[in-house]
Parts: structure tokens; C-alpha cells; sequence
């Protein structure tokens, strides 16, 4: 039977020390403060920005909640991100996706500061983590939760076969990104992929992050693979499942990520420790 790689463990460890960090530069006159702009009234998206602020108040940060109307015009959100850019009380932005179709969400998202991009998916950002460039700036949340999660179960990337089933510029592609940049060897693929499920059985590892429910199962996969779960699907019955089917994959891989309790706890966990995070770079840059 599979280890199961405990995201939400994880996470509790992660919150505390962020917590910690937190206390700590605010004592010292800099507390670390999160904006997330919400447009419309998604209802996804409204509870991750109420737990998003939740999580950072009850973590010792400031966080404020920037709501729009669905019908808002580029422009006046465009302007929103350049006020958060000049206030100094902000150190990370955060624009909650989806985006009504008048808003190009690569406009607003490059708009965003580098050095306050809390989500990592400007162009600069994105570019210095394909260029494995030195230095501190922000990568994206769930591709960074999941390194932390093979780092806390000490499982090596270097030299190691990984595929990555999704593309996406939110998880697939960084995430690549991020283990090439540890020396693995990365497979990107995608749903439409030619025999994807040859291609997953010679994986050391996999990372599934499509949104198809129970894309992968057992018979997938190597034999002691590493299976990193990213999808949340919620069936007919109201439960929550993830692209891997758990009860099959679990016989044959060393260690898997649950659904829920794995990659998710790490990605909101990830959010708030790269707001402090991107607090401490500002004194260090003399802000």
C-alpha cells in the first residue's frame, strides 16, 4: 500500500511557521499584507477569497478584499492594480480567476508589480523560473506546494522520469518547470496526447492536473511510482475526487496524494507563505 503524502499535515506545519514569520516582521514594523481583487459574484470563487482572507488574518497579516461587479471595464481593474502597486502596506496581489470575458486576464495579470505577483504567473516571473534564474521571486502557489510536499517525504527529483499530464500556465507548466530546475526529466503532456497512458506507466512520477475525474488509475502506472494528485471533481454523490482514481493507483504506487487533503491544503498554505515571503524580500530590497 502507498504512502499517503499528507498535504494537509503539511500545510499545519507550513501555517505555523508562517504564523511565526509573520509575528516577526510585523514586531519589527513591517506586517506582511495580501489584496485580492474579486470580480463578480462566482460562488467558487467568493469562498476561496473569503478562506484566502480568513487563513491570512488568523496568520497575523493584513488582507483586504477588493470587490467589483461582473460588468467592471478593464480599465477600472487595471487601475485598482496600479494603487495596490504604489501601497507600500501591500507586499503581495492576487487577482481571483475567472475573469469576465471584457477582462484580458494576461493584461491585469502583468499589470501586477513582479515583486508583488503573490500567484507567479506574470510574464517576468513566469520567465525567470524557465530561465532557473538566481534570486528570490514568486512562483506559482500549487506548483511550489507540491516541491514542498516531495521535499517534506524526501523524494528525490534528480535523475528521476516525471510526466506531467496538463499544460496549463496555473500548475503543468511550472510545476515542469520547477523539477527540470531540480534536475529531473520531464515529460508535458495533456489529455489529447497520443498514448498518454503508455506514456504514464514509464513515469517515476506523475503530477495529474487536467480536471478529468479518474483520468489515471492503477493500471496507468509504474509500479512505486509517485503520484501527485492536483484535480478536485466533485461526482453526483457530492464527493470530492480527484484525476487519479485512488483505490487502484494506491496498490501500485510507493506514495500518492489523497483527494481531498493532499495538494490543495498546500496551495492556500503556499499563498500565505510566499506573502510573507515577498514581505521579507522588500526590506532585503530596501523598501
Amino acid at each position: 500500500m502507498a504512502i499517503i503524502l499528507d498535504g494537509k499535515g503539511t500545510a499545519a506545519k507550513i501555517n505555523e511557521a508562517t504564523k511565526l514569520k509573520a509575528n516577526e516582521l510585523t514586531a519589527q514594523g513591517v506586517q506582511p499584507g495580501i489584496a485580492v481583487i474579486l470580480v463578480g459574484d462566482d460562488p467558487a470563487s467568493q469562498i476561496y477569497t473569503r478562506n484566502k482572507h480568513r487563513k491570512a488574518v488568523n496568520l497575523g497579516m493584513k488582507s483586504i478584499l477588493k470587490k467589483f461587479p461582473s460588468s467592471v471595464s478593464q480599465d477600472e481593474i487595471l487601475n485598482e492594480v496600479e494603487k495596490l502597486n504604489q501601497d507600500d502596506s501591500i507586499h503581495a496581489i492576487l487577482i481571483q480567476l475567472p475573469l469576465p470575458a471584457q477582462i484580458d486576464a494576461t493584461t491585469v495579470t502583468n499589470a501586477i508589480d513582479p515583486k508583488k505577483d503573490v500567484d507567479g504567473f506574470s510574464s517576468v516571473n513566469l520567465g525567470k523560473l524557465f530561465g532557473n534564474q538566481a534570486g528570490n521571486y514568486p512562483v506559482a502557489c500549487t506548483p511550489k506546494g507540491i516541491m514542498t510536499i516531495l521535499r517534506e517525504y524526501k523524494i528525490d527529483l534528480s535523475g528521476k522520469d516525471v510526466v506531467v499530464v496538463g499544460r496549463s500556465v496555473l500548475v503543468g507548466r511550472p510545476v515542469a518547470a520547477l523539477m527540470i530546475n531540480q534536475d529531473a526529466t520531464v515529460t508535458l503532456a495533456g489529455i489529447k496526447t497520443n498514448n498518454l497512458k503508455a506514456l504514464t506507466k514509464t513515469a517515476d512520477i506523475i503530477v495529474v492536473a487536467t480536471g478529468v475525474a479518474n483520468l489515471i488509475s492503477g493500471n496507468d502506472l509504474k509500479e512505486g511510482a509517485v503520484v501527485i494528485d492536483v484535480g478536485i471533481n466533485r461526482g453526483e454523490d457530492g464527493k470530492l475526487t480527484g484525476d487519479v482514481d485512488f483505490e487502484s493507483a494506491s496498490k501500485v504506487a510507493s506514495a500518492i496524494t489523497p483527494v481531498p487533503g493532499g495538494v490543495g491544503p498546500m496551495t492556500i498554505a503556499t499563498l500565505m507563505q510566499q506573502t510573507v515571503e515577498l514581505a521579507q524580500w522588500s526590506i532585503n530590497n530596501g523598501k
